[in-house]
């Protein structure tokens, strides 16, 4: 007598019950085992499964509509589980925010901004890039958002480390020139002179110079292996037609002045896995992702302005109560809910989850972040500075300055004037806006001079840490054990989501990952039960 493989796992599943078959189904490959988890592409719940198992889709609600709300219930999905998303803000996406001409920004003190920017115009004020190694390039895929690529890195853009002692930005091309060159000029000098002989053997050493010359343009042995500059560095006027060679930007800095400002310390930042070239951003901003999300998941299943206020783990499902966008108390039942709300929030969230488990969400602590856009009456940072795109990085109290990645060429636009966080971002954020703004530009002066000042159109700042029911930018972790472990786990039948159960906190593919594993978990939980 045969079977076809789904007679026998029938067979499997009436003599042994769905524990059986759910194993069985692993054994085979068909559904995902604990120990293949980790090691196999995620495989999103199917309605087929349930034809296996004798089994049906069960009602889940998510809380929030951030990036793991959002892939949790559009994942469950589509295998026909039952979704209803809660989500406080009037908006999803949680902190993938775009903020748009007439968008408002309240914060916790009620004071509130009003976005002036021009048609076109958007200012991503969480997260505005994506690695392409990243899952959440995939989900862009799946949902039909369209990308761009966002310059990162860009050796036009500049640096600048007042504290160091320099007087004026340098841009990166030149900085990296510098140090390449000097490193190199030391490193051959010490090779050529028996310095390395016990690292080296006469071919190595020889291919080594070779490579030296080439990284940092420096001269050969006759020369002493000398650094002096070249067209690496740039020019003070760019070679043209006739009789103009062009002119080589001088003069070149000491070794010492180099290794002083600490230029080569900014370099690790374009070497990070997660920050290497090439990245990118959603067209027209970054919440085309959560919109994304929200059109396939279905609005009608996503209620906004609906603040939880309590969650309670009952033997068979799970009550949770909430506030309308009315005020009203509702309460809502389900077989199984998915908390994917920030940890801190959750903490203060009524619930009868158990002590070690309030303590858990205690845990993590809370990192402040902050952002301005200004948008600019003109793009003076491509006509006049040549820069298309890229970040410049400073030892200010801005960190950093972004020129954007979309739009070249047009008449206007708009400069994330700073990204921090931190001390500098609490000490922005104690400030109103109309003296966050002045002091950015202060800032800024010392970078681009008076027309950072003189040719800005408007602003909005966002300091994370004051927006309602988010109230900071993302969580760090003591250690990954004890407390991290446990909220990795369901607490009853909640489970709970975020990127602060990742390995990628603060990053839309660490929300990502982590619902796609609690998906998979619940999901095999439904099987087997």
């Amino acid at each position: 007598m045969s079977y076809s493989r789904r007679g026998f796992l029938t067979t499997v599943g009436a003599t042994g019950g769905a524990g059986a078959l759910f194993a069985t189904m692993g054994a085979l490959g068909l559904a995902p085992t604990a120990e293949a988890a980790a090691r196999t592409p995620f495989e999103p719940p199917r309605p087929s499964d349930f034809k296996l198992t004798g089994r049906g889709a069960k009602k889940v609600v998510v809380l929030g509509a951030g990036i793991a709300g959002l892939a949790t219930a559009y994942e469950l999905g589509k295998a026909g589980y039952d979704c209803t998303v809660l989500e406080a803000l009037d908006r999803v996406g949680g902190r993938n925010w775009t903020i748009r001409g007439g968008d408002r920004v309240t914060e916790l003190d009620g004071s509130t901004q009003v976005a002036r920017f021009s048609d076109g115009i958007y200012f991503n004020a969480g997260p505005a890039r994506l690695a392409q190694w990243m899952v959440t390039m995939d989900y862009a895929r799946e949902l039909g958002v369209e990308l761009e690529v966002f310059t990162n890195s860009n050796a036009q853009a500049y640096i600048f480390n007042e504290r160091a002692g320099m007087t004026a930005p340098v841009r990166w091309r030149t900085a990296k020139a510098d140090v390449y060159g000097y490193v190199s000029e030391l490193l051959a000098t010490a090779a050529d002179g028996g310095a390395l002989d016990g690292k080296l053997t006469a071919q190595d050493k020889e291919r080594l110079l070779s490579f030296l010359g080439g990284f940092g343009a420096i001269g050969n042995k006759a020369s002493g292996f000398a650094y002096t500059g070249g067209e690496r560095r740039g020019h003070a006027v760019d070679p043209g037609a006739g009789e103009q060679p062009g002119t080589p930007l001088l003069p070149v800095p000491s070794l010492s002045d180099v290794f002083a400002s600490g230029v080569g310390q900014r370099f690790s930042f374009e070497l990070g896995y997660d920050q290497a070239m090439l990245m990118f951003q959603p067209v027209g901003g970054m919440d085309a992702i959560p919109k994304a999300f929200a059109h396939a998941i279905g609005k009608h299943r996503i209620s906004l302005r609906s603040k939880v206020t309590k969650i309670t783990d009952l033997p068979h499902g799970v009550e949770v109560e909430y506030q309308d966008k009315t005020g009203r108390t509702r309460k809502i039942t389900a077989d199984f809910c998915v908390a994917a709300m920030p940890p801190h929030i959750l903490a203060r969230t009524p619930h009868n989850l158990g002590p070690d488990v309030q303590a858990a969400l205690a845990t993590p602590t809370v990192t402040s972040s902050g952002k301005i856009g200004l948008e600019y009456k003109r793009r003076w940072w491509e006509t006049d500075e040549d820069i298309y795109g890229g970040i410049t990085n400073t030892d200010l109290d801005l960190s950093v300055v972004w020129y954007p990645s979309y739009g070249y060429g047009g008449r206007r636009g708009l400069v994330v004037g700073y990204y921090h966080n931190g001390a500098n971002a609490d000490s922005y954020a104690a400030l109103p806006h109309p003296e966050r703004e002045k002091r950015a530009i202060t800032q800024g002066m010392k970078i681009h001079g008076a027309k950072y000042r003189d040719e800005l159109a408007t602003s909005v700042s966002v300091a994370w840490k004051l927006q309602p029911h988010i109230e900071g930018a993302w969580v760090g972790w003591p250690s990954r054990t004890g407390a991290y472990q446990l909220l990795n786990k369901p607490a009853g039948r909640v489970h709970f989501a975020g990127d602060w159960l990742s390995y990628m906190i603060a990053w839309q593919a660490g929300a990502l990952e982590s619902a796609r594993k609690t998906v998979t978990e619940l999901h095999q939980r439904v099987l087997t039960d």
